[in-house]
């Protein structure tokens, strides 16, 4: 199994998952071959809170026009944790 931060790469910070925050609701970009569990294992170890669901999403390449030719950007998975009721992950907090 990989490691916890080789599991999570990032926080996805977007508006919507900003706004998402308020509510227990958090965005990783993860590990392309994670699963779910390993996914609320990582985030309950890295962050000492109890994790209760997980949504994955693939995000597939789009492509990109370059000066040299056209290229396409490459594949990634994300997964929106939502945390039980009253634990908050207060690293991530934007104000």
């Amino acid at each position: 199994m990989p490691k916890n931060r080789e599991i999570l790469r990032r926080p996805l910070v977007s508006e919507k998952s900003m706004e998402q925050q308020e509510s227990g609701i958090y965005t990783f970009v993860v590990d392309r071959l994670a699963n779910k569990f390993e996914i609320a294992k990582a985030v309950e170890v890295m962050f000492n809170v109890k994790v209760d669901r997980v949504r994955t999403t693939k995000i597939y390449p789009k492509p990109k026009r370059t000066r040299t030719g056209n290229t396409h950007t490459s594949t990634q998975k994300k997964a929106e944790v939502q945390l039980q009721e009253g634990y908050v992950i207060e690293t991530l907090k934007v104000q």
